[in-house]
């Protein structure tokens, strides 16, 4: 979606993002390089249509030589709607040469984590005021193997129905701000085996799936 916004206040996130520090190998740091702010310059500059227009008029000949004018410019991704289910996709590959090789390196991430950094300051479902934007985890996909062959398992967390969160999905309707995580027990689901666990082997797993519902 493009829109023209104050410039002052179009990179303005929920929450002051300089006072993350997230450590390098955590979710957080994956969402904040993944929302951080580019700048577009040299082979990079953004076609611009209304420098364009200026510089050459809005009633152009189409067979006439054009100059399109390109401008240096800041790019960045932000959350425009939190969504009731955030669901978190990391890339366990990287490119070595013509092979793929998987990623194993364990990476960070909370049992409740917010969101309001990353999401813009005019976040269409955040009441006004809120500062945070809450998640709590309640399943993992964890891979084991390589590129060419492995095993997948699950992590599920058994909770109460959340009337709150239902009536989010359905009907766009939030209530009051919950800060804890949903209460419940933890299982580790391989094929046919289903085996309780603690959330501290939760983790530590080696996670490729992270599934997060709001808190709410």
């Amino acid at each position: 979606e493009v829109s023209t916004d104050d410039p002052e206040t179009a990179f303005c996130t929920l929450a002051n993002r300089e006072e993350l520090n997230p450590e390098e190998g955590s979710i957080h740091h994956c969402l904040y390089q993944f929302t951080r702010n580019e700048t577009l310059t040299e082979t990079n500059k953004l076609l611009c249509d209304v420098c364009t227009q200026r510089h050459c008029g809005p009633k152009n000949n189409i067979k006439s030589e054009k100059k399109y004018v390109y401008t240096n410019a800041k790019k960045q991704m932000l959350i425009s709607l939190a969504p009731p289910i955030l669901t978190l996709h990391l890339k366990r590959f990287q490119q070595a040469g013509f092979n793929l090789r998987k990623v194993n390196r364990h990476i960070k991430f909370p049992e409740v984590i917010d969101l309001a950094p990353f999401c813009t300051a005019k976040c269409k479902n955040v009441a006004e005021g809120n500062t945070k934007v809450l998640y709590s985890l309640y399943g993992v996909v964890e891979h084991s193997g390589t590129m060419r062959s492995g095993h997948y398992t699950a992590y599920v967390k058994m909770r109460a129905m959340n009337n709150h969160l239902s009536d989010l999905v359905l009907r766009g309707q939030s209530q009051a701000l919950e800060t804890e995580p949903v209460k419940g027990q933890w299982f580790h689901i391989s094929d046919t085996h289903v085996q309780p666990v603690s959330v501290s082997k939760v983790l530590s797993s080696q996670a490729y799936l992270l599934f997060y519902e709001r808190l709410l």
